[in-house]
Protein backbone atom coordinates (compact mmCIF):
# COMPACT_ATOMS: atom_id res chain seq x y z
CA UNK A 1 0.00 0.00 0.00
CA UNK A 2 1.51 2.82 -0.74
CA UNK A 3 0.13 6.43 1.11
CA UNK A 4 1.06 10.27 0.02
CA UNK A 5 3.47 11.63 1.90
CA UNK A 6 5.65 8.54 1.41
CA UNK A 7 9.47 8.64 1.02
CA UNK A 8 10.08 6.94 -2.31
CA UNK A 9 13.39 4.73 -2.78
CA UNK A 10 15.17 5.56 -6.11
CA UNK A 11 15.18 1.74 -7.08
CA UNK A 12 12.42 0.08 -5.33
CA UNK A 13 12.26 -3.73 -4.89
CA UNK A 14 11.05 -5.66 -7.76
CA UNK A 15 7.73 -7.60 -7.55
CA UNK A 16 8.14 -11.36 -7.53
CA UNK A 17 7.58 -11.27 -11.19
CA UNK A 18 10.39 -9.40 -12.29
CA UNK A 19 12.78 -11.83 -10.35
CA UNK A 20 14.48 -14.59 -12.93
CA UNK A 21 12.17 -17.23 -13.35
CA UNK A 22 13.29 -20.28 -11.05
CA UNK A 23 13.42 -23.53 -13.69
CA UNK A 24 12.14 -26.77 -13.21
CA UNK A 25 13.51 -29.92 -13.37
CA UNK A 26 12.32 -29.97 -16.86
CA UNK A 27 13.84 -26.50 -17.28
CA UNK A 28 10.37 -24.93 -17.34
CA UNK A 29 10.07 -21.69 -14.97
CA UNK A 30 8.24 -22.57 -12.11
CA UNK A 31 5.66 -20.61 -10.45
CA UNK A 32 5.37 -18.05 -8.03
CA UNK A 33 7.64 -19.09 -5.06
CA UNK A 34 9.43 -21.27 -6.89
CA UNK A 35 8.32 -24.35 -6.29
CA UNK A 36 6.18 -27.00 -7.98
CA UNK A 37 3.46 -28.84 -6.41
CA UNK A 38 1.42 -29.69 -9.30
CA UNK A 39 -1.53 -32.10 -8.32
CA UNK A 40 0.05 -34.56 -6.65
CA UNK A 41 -2.26 -35.35 -3.92
CA UNK A 42 0.69 -36.42 -1.38
CA UNK A 43 2.49 -32.69 -2.01
CA UNK A 44 0.19 -30.07 0.33
CA UNK A 45 1.34 -26.43 1.12
CA UNK A 46 1.62 -25.51 4.01
CA UNK A 47 -1.52 -22.84 5.67
CA UNK A 48 -0.70 -20.82 8.49
CA UNK A 49 -1.27 -23.12 11.25
CA UNK A 50 1.06 -25.84 10.26
CA UNK A 51 3.52 -23.17 9.61
CA UNK A 52 3.28 -21.82 12.64
CA UNK A 53 3.71 -25.52 14.39
CA UNK A 54 6.93 -25.55 11.97
CA UNK A 55 8.36 -22.92 13.34
CA UNK A 56 7.18 -23.69 17.49
CA UNK A 57 8.10 -27.01 16.92
CA UNK A 58 11.92 -26.34 15.42
CA UNK A 59 12.50 -23.54 17.97
CA UNK A 60 10.91 -26.57 20.90
CA UNK A 61 13.06 -29.52 20.84
CA UNK A 62 13.48 -31.32 24.32
CA UNK A 63 16.07 -28.85 25.72
CA UNK A 64 13.13 -27.06 27.57
CA UNK A 65 13.04 -29.87 30.13
CA UNK A 66 15.88 -28.99 31.06
CA UNK A 67 16.27 -25.40 31.03
CA UNK A 68 15.38 -24.23 33.98
CA UNK A 69 17.55 -26.31 36.56
CA UNK A 70 20.42 -25.16 33.89
CA UNK A 71 19.82 -21.40 34.99
CA UNK A 72 18.51 -22.33 38.42
CA UNK A 73 22.06 -21.67 39.65
CA UNK A 74 21.99 -17.98 38.48
CA UNK A 75 18.64 -17.31 40.08
CA UNK A 76 15.61 -15.72 39.16
CA UNK A 77 17.61 -13.22 37.35
CA UNK A 78 17.75 -15.51 34.35
CA UNK A 79 14.46 -14.66 33.81
CA UNK A 80 15.56 -11.33 32.89
CA UNK A 81 17.78 -12.77 30.34
CA UNK A 82 14.99 -15.02 29.02
CA UNK A 83 13.01 -11.64 28.46
CA UNK A 84 15.70 -9.65 26.43
CA UNK A 85 16.36 -13.34 24.49
CA UNK A 86 12.78 -13.36 23.29
CA UNK A 87 13.04 -9.40 22.49
CA UNK A 88 15.83 -10.24 20.07
CA UNK A 89 14.54 -13.35 19.27
CA UNK A 90 11.13 -11.46 17.66
CA UNK A 91 13.16 -8.48 16.23
CA UNK A 92 15.03 -11.17 14.14
CA UNK A 93 11.60 -12.84 13.22
CA UNK A 94 10.06 -9.98 11.93
CA UNK A 95 12.96 -9.48 9.68
CA UNK A 96 12.90 -13.03 8.39
CA UNK A 97 8.93 -11.75 7.61
CA UNK A 98 10.24 -8.84 5.90
CA UNK A 99 12.29 -10.64 3.66
CA UNK A 100 9.93 -13.65 2.86
CA UNK A 101 7.47 -11.00 1.71
CA UNK A 102 9.97 -9.31 -0.52
CA UNK A 103 10.89 -13.12 -1.62
CA UNK A 104 9.27 -15.47 -0.69
CA UNK A 105 10.91 -18.32 -2.64
CA UNK A 106 12.15 -21.55 -0.87
CA UNK A 107 15.38 -21.10 0.91
CA UNK A 108 14.70 -18.17 3.62
CA UNK A 109 18.52 -16.58 4.47
CA UNK A 110 20.23 -18.36 1.31
CA UNK A 111 17.83 -16.46 -1.35
CA UNK A 112 17.89 -13.28 1.19
CA UNK A 113 22.06 -13.24 1.30
CA UNK A 114 22.62 -14.51 -2.72
CA UNK A 115 20.29 -11.56 -3.69
CA UNK A 116 22.08 -8.82 -1.56
CA UNK A 117 25.73 -10.26 -2.17
CA UNK A 118 25.86 -12.26 -4.74
CA UNK A 119 26.72 -16.37 -5.11
CA UNK A 120 29.36 -16.61 -2.93
CA UNK A 121 27.40 -15.43 0.13
CA UNK A 122 23.98 -17.46 -0.76
CA UNK A 123 26.60 -20.61 -0.96
CA UNK A 124 27.66 -19.63 2.73
CA UNK A 125 24.62 -19.30 4.09
CA UNK A 126 23.15 -22.91 2.46
CA UNK A 127 26.58 -24.47 3.50
CA UNK A 128 26.61 -23.47 7.17
CA UNK A 129 22.73 -23.98 7.49
CA UNK A 130 23.20 -27.37 6.26
CA UNK A 131 25.92 -28.65 8.35
CA UNK A 132 23.74 -26.78 11.15
CA UNK A 133 20.76 -28.93 10.12
CA UNK A 134 22.11 -32.86 10.12
CA UNK A 135 24.47 -32.64 13.20
CA UNK A 136 21.36 -31.40 14.77
CA UNK A 137 19.64 -34.01 13.70
CA UNK A 138 22.17 -36.30 14.81
CA UNK A 139 22.37 -34.72 18.50
CA UNK A 140 18.57 -34.61 18.60
CA UNK A 141 18.88 -38.09 17.99
CA UNK A 142 21.28 -39.17 20.47
CA UNK A 143 19.46 -37.21 23.35
CA UNK A 144 15.95 -38.85 22.92
CA UNK A 145 17.77 -42.14 23.39
CA UNK A 146 18.02 -40.52 26.33
CA UNK A 147 14.50 -40.16 27.48
CA UNK A 148 13.25 -42.98 25.42
CA UNK A 149 15.28 -45.27 28.13
CA UNK A 150 12.82 -43.98 30.61
CA UNK A 151 9.87 -45.94 28.76
CA UNK A 152 11.97 -48.34 27.36
CA UNK A 153 15.72 -49.30 28.71
CA UNK A 154 17.47 -49.35 25.96
CA UNK A 155 20.99 -47.21 27.05
CA UNK A 156 22.28 -50.31 28.79
CA UNK A 157 23.63 -51.53 25.95
CA UNK A 158 25.72 -49.30 23.13
CA UNK A 159 24.40 -51.12 20.30
CA UNK A 160 20.89 -51.28 21.56
CA UNK A 161 21.35 -47.36 22.05
CA UNK A 162 22.86 -46.36 18.90
CA UNK A 163 19.93 -48.48 16.83
CA UNK A 164 17.11 -46.76 18.94
CA UNK A 165 18.88 -43.09 17.35
CA UNK A 166 18.91 -44.53 14.38
CA UNK A 167 15.87 -45.60 14.43
CA UNK A 168 14.00 -42.42 15.78
CA UNK A 169 15.90 -40.60 13.11
CA UNK A 170 14.00 -42.58 10.41
CA UNK A 171 10.74 -42.07 11.30
CA UNK A 172 11.12 -38.69 10.56
CA UNK A 173 12.65 -39.10 7.13
CA UNK A 174 9.82 -41.77 6.19
CA UNK A 175 7.43 -38.71 6.62
CA UNK A 176 8.81 -36.52 4.53
CA UNK A 177 9.73 -39.06 1.76
CA UNK A 178 5.75 -39.39 1.90
CA UNK A 179 5.38 -35.86 1.39
CA UNK A 180 5.01 -32.68 2.59
CA UNK A 181 0.94 -33.41 3.37
CA UNK A 182 2.49 -36.51 5.86
CA UNK A 183 5.55 -34.02 7.06
CA UNK A 184 2.52 -31.04 8.29
CA UNK A 185 0.48 -33.56 9.90
CA UNK A 186 3.19 -34.95 11.55
CA UNK A 187 4.75 -31.75 12.93
CA UNK A 188 0.98 -30.51 13.84
CA UNK A 189 0.14 -33.43 15.97
CA UNK A 190 3.76 -33.44 17.53
CA UNK A 191 3.17 -29.95 18.22
CA UNK A 192 0.04 -30.45 19.94
CA UNK A 193 1.07 -33.37 21.81
CA UNK A 194 3.84 -32.10 23.22
CA UNK A 195 2.52 -28.44 23.78
CA UNK A 196 -0.26 -30.40 25.89
CA UNK A 197 2.21 -31.30 28.78
CA UNK A 198 4.35 -28.34 29.39
CA UNK A 199 1.19 -26.09 29.01
CA UNK A 200 -0.04 -28.31 31.61
CA UNK A 201 2.99 -27.32 33.77
CA UNK A 202 3.31 -23.55 32.65
CA UNK A 203 -0.31 -22.89 33.33
CA UNK A 204 -1.24 -25.46 36.10
CA UNK A 205 1.98 -24.36 37.69
CA UNK A 206 0.69 -21.31 38.62
CA UNK A 207 -1.64 -22.51 41.13
CA UNK A 208 0.68 -24.51 42.64
CA UNK A 209 2.97 -21.47 42.93
CA UNK A 210 5.25 -20.93 46.27
CA UNK A 211 7.57 -17.61 46.06
CA UNK A 212 9.71 -19.11 48.85
CA UNK A 213 10.52 -21.94 46.45
CA UNK A 214 12.18 -18.98 44.02
CA UNK A 215 15.64 -18.72 45.77
CA UNK A 216 17.52 -15.25 45.87
CA UNK A 217 16.81 -13.23 42.76
CA UNK A 218 20.74 -13.29 42.10
CA UNK A 219 22.53 -16.81 43.55
CA UNK A 220 25.76 -16.01 42.59
CA UNK A 221 29.00 -13.49 43.08
CA UNK A 222 28.58 -12.12 39.48
CA UNK A 223 27.25 -7.92 39.09
CA UNK A 224 23.58 -8.20 37.78
CA UNK A 225 24.85 -7.32 33.87
CA UNK A 226 27.20 -10.86 34.73
CA UNK A 227 24.98 -12.90 36.02
CA UNK A 228 22.33 -11.81 32.93
CA UNK A 229 25.30 -12.47 30.51
CA UNK A 230 25.96 -15.59 31.83
CA UNK A 231 22.55 -16.76 32.01
CA UNK A 232 22.11 -16.13 28.50
CA UNK A 233 25.07 -17.94 27.23
CA UNK A 234 23.12 -21.01 28.45
CA UNK A 235 19.96 -19.68 26.73
CA UNK A 236 20.71 -17.91 23.37
CA UNK A 237 20.37 -20.67 21.82
CA UNK A 238 17.06 -22.08 22.75
CA UNK A 239 15.68 -19.77 19.97
CA UNK A 240 17.30 -21.30 16.90
CA UNK A 241 14.60 -22.03 14.47
CA UNK A 242 13.01 -18.85 13.82
CA UNK A 243 13.56 -18.84 10.35
CA UNK A 244 12.31 -22.23 9.71
CA UNK A 245 9.14 -20.84 7.53
CA UNK A 246 11.38 -18.59 5.78
CA UNK A 247 13.51 -21.71 4.62
CA UNK A 248 9.99 -23.56 3.82
CA UNK A 249 8.42 -20.56 2.15
CA UNK A 250 7.86 -22.58 -1.18
CA UNK A 251 5.59 -25.03 0.66
CA UNK A 252 3.59 -22.40 2.29
CA UNK A 253 0.63 -21.25 0.76
CA UNK A 254 0.14 -17.39 0.55
CA UNK A 255 3.91 -17.18 1.47
CA UNK A 256 4.29 -12.99 1.19
CA UNK A 257 1.22 -12.92 3.77
CA UNK A 258 1.65 -16.21 6.04
CA UNK A 259 5.50 -16.75 6.42
CA UNK A 260 6.23 -13.41 8.51
CA UNK A 261 2.91 -14.20 10.23
CA UNK A 262 3.94 -17.90 11.49
CA UNK A 263 7.32 -16.83 12.22
CA UNK A 264 6.26 -13.99 14.58
CA UNK A 265 3.35 -16.30 16.32
CA UNK A 266 5.51 -19.19 16.65
CA UNK A 267 8.74 -17.56 18.09
CA UNK A 268 5.76 -15.31 20.57
CA UNK A 269 4.20 -19.32 21.00
CA UNK A 270 7.71 -20.82 21.80
CA UNK A 271 8.90 -17.75 24.35
CA UNK A 272 5.70 -18.14 26.29
CA UNK A 273 5.69 -21.80 26.98
CA UNK A 274 9.79 -20.76 27.31
CA UNK A 275 9.07 -18.54 29.51
CA UNK A 276 5.80 -19.57 32.02
CA UNK A 277 7.17 -23.09 31.80
CA UNK A 278 10.54 -21.59 33.73
CA UNK A 279 8.57 -19.44 36.01
CA UNK A 280 5.92 -21.98 36.66
CA UNK A 281 9.38 -24.84 37.42
CA UNK A 282 10.78 -22.18 40.16
CA UNK A 283 7.90 -21.56 42.02
CA UNK A 284 7.09 -25.06 42.75
CA UNK A 285 10.14 -26.66 42.81
CA UNK A 286 12.31 -25.56 46.12
CA UNK A 287 15.63 -23.68 44.41
CA UNK A 288 17.92 -25.74 46.16
CA UNK A 289 16.70 -28.93 45.12
CA UNK A 290 15.99 -27.44 41.57
CA UNK A 291 19.81 -26.60 41.04
CA UNK A 292 20.77 -30.43 41.20
CA UNK A 293 17.63 -31.38 39.43
CA UNK A 294 17.99 -33.77 36.43
CA UNK A 295 14.46 -33.77 35.28
CA UNK A 296 12.95 -30.46 36.74
CA UNK A 297 9.43 -30.83 34.91
CA UNK A 298 9.35 -34.38 36.06
CA UNK A 299 10.03 -32.47 39.59
CA UNK A 300 7.12 -29.64 39.30
CA UNK A 301 4.58 -32.38 38.34
CA UNK A 302 5.87 -34.59 40.97
CA UNK A 303 5.02 -31.59 43.39
CA UNK A 304 1.25 -30.83 41.85
CA UNK A 305 -0.11 -33.99 41.34
CA UNK A 306 2.01 -36.17 44.13
CA UNK A 307 3.59 -39.32 42.83
CA UNK A 308 6.40 -40.76 40.85
CA UNK A 309 4.94 -40.64 37.85
CA UNK A 310 5.92 -37.18 36.31
CA UNK A 311 9.13 -38.85 35.49
CA UNK A 312 7.73 -41.00 32.81
CA UNK A 313 5.17 -38.25 31.46
CA UNK A 314 7.82 -35.64 31.06
CA UNK A 315 9.86 -38.51 28.87
CA UNK A 316 7.03 -39.35 26.89
CA UNK A 317 6.54 -35.51 26.52
CA UNK A 318 10.13 -34.80 25.81
CA UNK A 319 10.36 -38.03 22.91
CA UNK A 320 7.02 -36.94 21.35
CA UNK A 321 9.04 -33.14 21.32
CA UNK A 322 12.01 -34.46 19.90
CA UNK A 323 10.71 -36.52 17.18
CA UNK A 324 8.71 -33.74 16.12
CA UNK A 325 11.55 -31.32 15.64
CA UNK A 326 13.42 -34.28 14.03
CA UNK A 327 10.34 -34.42 11.42
CA UNK A 328 10.68 -30.57 11.10
CA UNK A 329 14.46 -30.33 10.70
CA UNK A 330 14.77 -32.84 8.47
CA UNK A 331 12.31 -31.16 6.15
CA UNK A 332 14.44 -27.78 6.55
CA UNK A 333 17.45 -29.91 5.71
CA UNK A 334 16.45 -30.67 2.51
CA UNK A 335 15.45 -26.64 1.69
CA UNK A 336 18.68 -24.78 1.54
CA UNK A 337 20.66 -27.35 -0.74
CA UNK A 338 16.81 -27.81 -2.81
CA UNK A 339 17.30 -23.37 -3.26
CA UNK A 340 21.00 -23.71 -4.30
CA UNK A 341 21.35 -26.49 -6.31
CA UNK A 342 18.42 -24.77 -8.61
CA UNK A 343 20.93 -22.03 -8.94
CA UNK A 344 24.06 -24.16 -9.68
CA UNK A 345 25.51 -23.91 -6.47
CA UNK A 346 25.06 -27.20 -4.72
CA UNK A 347 25.29 -31.11 -7.24
CA UNK A 348 22.13 -30.97 -9.33
CA UNK A 349 20.43 -34.34 -7.23
CA UNK A 350 19.46 -31.60 -4.89
CA UNK A 351 17.06 -29.99 -6.94
CA UNK A 352 14.96 -32.95 -7.37
CA UNK A 353 11.74 -33.17 -5.37
CA UNK A 354 8.87 -35.67 -4.93
CA UNK A 355 5.96 -35.32 -3.52
CA UNK A 356 6.91 -31.34 -2.89
CA UNK A 357 9.60 -32.66 -0.87
CA UNK A 358 13.68 -32.51 -1.61
CA UNK A 359 13.96 -36.32 -1.54
CA UNK A 360 17.94 -36.20 -2.34
CA UNK A 361 18.41 -33.94 0.41
CA UNK A 362 16.52 -35.79 2.69
CA UNK A 363 18.05 -39.13 1.70
CA UNK A 364 21.84 -37.23 2.15
CA UNK A 365 20.75 -35.60 5.92
CA UNK A 366 19.98 -39.01 7.20
CA UNK A 367 22.90 -40.87 6.05
CA UNK A 368 25.02 -37.96 7.04
CA UNK A 369 23.39 -37.50 10.23
CA UNK A 370 23.22 -41.69 10.93
CA UNK A 371 27.04 -41.74 10.02
CA UNK A 372 27.41 -39.45 13.11
CA UNK A 373 25.91 -40.87 15.31
CA UNK A 374 27.50 -44.22 15.03
CA UNK A 375 30.29 -42.48 15.32
CA UNK A 376 29.44 -40.61 18.60
CA UNK A 377 28.40 -44.48 19.73
CA UNK A 378 31.60 -46.29 18.55
CA UNK A 379 34.51 -43.04 18.79
CA UNK A 380 34.96 -43.83 22.68
CA UNK A 381 36.42 -40.05 22.90
CA UNK A 382 34.77 -38.78 25.59
CA UNK A 383 33.37 -34.65 24.60
CA UNK A 384 33.72 -35.22 20.19
CA UNK A 385 30.67 -35.22 19.26
CA UNK A 386 29.60 -32.55 22.30
CA UNK A 387 32.36 -30.66 20.33
CA UNK A 388 30.66 -31.54 16.91
CA UNK A 389 27.06 -29.97 18.22
CA UNK A 390 28.84 -26.84 19.72
CA UNK A 391 30.05 -26.10 16.25
CA UNK A 392 26.65 -26.20 14.79
CA UNK A 393 25.67 -23.47 17.39
CA UNK A 394 27.63 -20.84 15.31
CA UNK A 395 27.02 -22.25 11.91
CA UNK A 396 23.39 -21.45 12.58
CA UNK A 397 23.96 -18.60 12.97
CA UNK A 398 25.89 -17.31 10.16
CA UNK A 399 23.09 -17.44 7.75
CA UNK A 400 21.36 -15.35 10.37
CA UNK A 401 23.73 -12.37 10.32
CA UNK A 402 23.82 -13.08 6.10
CA UNK A 403 20.34 -12.53 6.35
CA UNK A 404 19.94 -9.38 8.45
CA UNK A 405 22.63 -7.95 6.21
CA UNK A 406 20.73 -8.40 3.62
CA UNK A 407 18.07 -6.56 4.66
CA UNK A 408 19.85 -3.67 6.35
CA UNK A 409 21.51 -3.60 2.54
CA UNK A 410 18.04 -4.02 1.29
CA UNK A 411 16.94 -0.67 2.78
CA UNK A 412 20.49 1.10 2.47
CA UNK A 413 20.28 0.61 -1.19
CA UNK A 414 16.97 1.97 -1.60
CA UNK A 415 15.59 -1.56 -2.55
CA UNK A 416 13.10 -1.93 -0.34
CA UNK A 417 9.64 -1.26 -0.59
CA UNK A 418 7.85 2.00 -0.91
CA UNK A 419 6.51 3.10 2.26
CA UNK A 420 5.92 5.40 4.51
CA UNK A 421 8.99 6.89 6.47
CA UNK A 422 8.07 5.67 10.00
CA UNK A 423 7.82 2.06 8.36
CA UNK A 424 11.75 2.06 6.66
CA UNK A 425 13.00 3.43 10.56
CA UNK A 426 11.19 1.00 12.39
CA UNK A 427 12.20 -1.49 9.40
CA UNK A 428 15.81 -0.21 9.84
CA UNK A 429 16.20 -0.63 13.91
CA UNK A 430 14.22 -4.08 13.17
CA UNK A 431 16.99 -4.91 11.20
CA UNK A 432 20.18 -3.36 13.34
CA UNK A 433 18.48 -5.01 16.29
CA UNK A 434 18.29 -8.59 15.05
CA UNK A 435 21.90 -8.22 13.57
CA UNK A 436 22.81 -7.62 17.00
CA UNK A 437 21.47 -10.42 18.19
CA UNK A 438 22.96 -12.67 15.94
CA UNK A 439 26.38 -11.02 16.75
CA UNK A 440 25.59 -12.27 20.47
CA UNK A 441 24.82 -15.89 19.74
CA UNK A 442 27.92 -15.71 17.78
CA UNK A 443 29.62 -14.56 21.01
CA UNK A 444 27.67 -17.24 23.31
CA UNK A 445 28.92 -20.06 21.23
CA UNK A 446 32.56 -19.25 22.37
CA UNK A 447 35.85 -19.07 20.99
CA UNK A 448 36.35 -23.26 20.25
CA UNK A 449 33.45 -23.09 18.88
CA UNK A 450 33.75 -20.30 16.26
CA UNK A 451 37.32 -21.57 15.59
CA UNK A 452 36.12 -24.79 14.51
CA UNK A 453 32.96 -23.78 12.80
CA UNK A 454 35.53 -21.49 10.87
CA UNK A 455 37.54 -24.29 9.52
CA UNK A 456 34.01 -26.31 8.63
CA UNK A 457 33.26 -22.50 6.05
CA UNK A 458 36.79 -22.88 4.80
CA UNK A 459 35.75 -26.43 3.40
CA UNK A 460 32.75 -24.77 1.92
CA UNK A 461 34.67 -22.62 0.03
CA UNK A 462 36.65 -25.61 -1.66
CA UNK A 463 33.21 -26.85 -2.60
CA UNK A 464 31.50 -23.62 -3.62
CA UNK A 465 35.23 -23.44 -6.31
CA UNK A 466 34.33 -26.27 -7.81
CA UNK A 467 30.33 -25.72 -7.76
CA UNK A 468 31.40 -22.02 -9.54
CA UNK A 469 33.52 -23.83 -11.71
CA UNK A 470 31.26 -26.42 -13.24
CA UNK A 471 28.61 -23.56 -12.94
CA UNK A 472 30.81 -21.06 -15.61
CA UNK A 473 31.86 -23.99 -17.92
CA UNK A 474 28.32 -25.01 -18.48
CA UNK A 475 27.39 -21.01 -19.36
CA UNK A 476 30.32 -20.99 -21.81
CA UNK A 477 29.26 -24.17 -23.82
Amino acid sequence: MHDTGTVSSSAPAPDLGELPAAQGQDGAPSPRGGDTHGSDRHARRFGLPVATCLVMGNIIGGGIFLLPASVAPFGTISLVAFAVLTAGAICLALVFGRLASRDPRTGGPYVYARAAFGDFAGFLAAWSYWITTWVSNAALAVAAVGYLDVLIPVADHKWSACLAALTLQLFPALANFAGTRYVGAVQLVATVLKFLPLLLVAFGGLFFFDSANLGPFQAGDESPVGAVSASAAILLFSYLGVESAAVSAGEVRDPRRNVGRATVLGTLGAALVYLLGTLAVFGTVAHDKLVASTAPFSDAVNVMFGGSWGGTAVALAALVSMVGALNGWTLLSAQTPYAAARDGLFPSAFARKRRGVPTVGVLVTVVLASLLTVYNYTAGSAGVFEVLVLVTTFTATVPYLLATAAQIYFLASGQGERVHRGRLVRDAVLAALAFGFSMWLVAGAGYAAVYQGVLFLFVGVLVYAWMAARKQRTATR
